[in-house]
């Protein structure tokens, strides 16, 4: 029998921003577009799968994000033990998503091979595409790979029942996205394959980007994967916030993407 997971969403950080920064080409509206910074998890089939991980307050700081809270501290506030979390699932290696890999215990990371590749191989030369990552995540990745604490990917996989992961190249050369089985349907994590709503829903490709083609293509694979655009959650759009219920005490903090949008 197929679990049926509770999913959720955690705003740990935000940063000011304004719209042209999300998109390529600009934007013709010179006009405030925040972005907030999740972490999410799924609990379901008697454990909980931690989909990224956030950044430091130390990287906060440099790079001039307004830090909420500690990503994976407060995990237990979803009733989530980080040092209990067996498995972790990292959608690509960009400072936002990996950084505070380190606070997990035991857990084991999953990872596309492809962004290992691109992290580590020859355009990291270029300062425009090593900008999104810490060199010390990527070398900490390494690490935990050498204390076999890395699972790799090529491609999609199943990583439990109700529970898989996807490849959709574009903004991280192997960024993936998650789908998880909920009481409404098939959960669609977006993560960085669209960054905002209006990303997917206009076509308009962020402006970090490995290969835009690829990114239009994840467009395309996320409404392919989703039983309705309602059941796709951006990786970075504060619209989540106010779209799904807050968690009990958590309002402002933590959301349930397994319940029904709020009207």
């Amino acid at each position: 029998m197929i679990p049926i997971y509770q999913v959720y969403a955690l705003r740990y950080a935000m940063r000011e921003a304004r719209r042209a920064e999300h998109f390529i080409g600009g934007d013709p509206h010179d006009a405030p577009m925040p972005m907030d910074y999740f972490v999410w998890a799924a609990v379901g089939g008697g454990k909980a799968w931690i989909i990224d991980t956030g950044f430091t307050a130390e990287v906060a700081a440099r790079r001039k994000r307004t830090y909420l809270r500690c990503p994976i501290e407060s995990l237990k506030l979803l009733g989530i033990d980080p040092d209990m979390v067996e498995d972790v699932i990292i959608s690509h290696l960009h400072y936002d998503h990996v950084g505070s890999f380190h606070k997990f215990a035991k857990a084991r990371f999953h990872l596309q091979e492809a962004e290992m590749q691109y992290a580590c191989g020859h355009y990291m030369k270029h300062a425009r595409l090593r900008h999104s990552f810490e060199v010390e995540d990527v070398a900490g990745i390494i690490r935990m790979n050498f204390a076999e604490r890395v699972a790799w990917h090529d491609g999609d996989a199943e990583l439990a029942l109700g529970l898989k992961i996807h490849a959709c190249g574009g903004h991280s050369a192997g960024l993936q996205c998650v789908t998880v089985n909920t009481a409404r349907g098939t959960v669609v994590l977006a993560t960085d394959v669209t960054h905002f709503y209006e990303n997917l829903e206009k076509n308009r490709p962020f402006t970090t980007a490995f290969h835009v083609g690829g990114m239009l293509d994840g467009f395309d694979r996320l409404r392919a994967l989703a039983p309705s655009p309602q059941h796709i959650i951006p990786g970075h759009d504060p619209l989540v916030m106010q779209r799904y219920p807050a968690v009990t005490g958590l309002e402002g903090i933590a959301v349930q993407l397994h319940a029904q949008p709020i009207a």
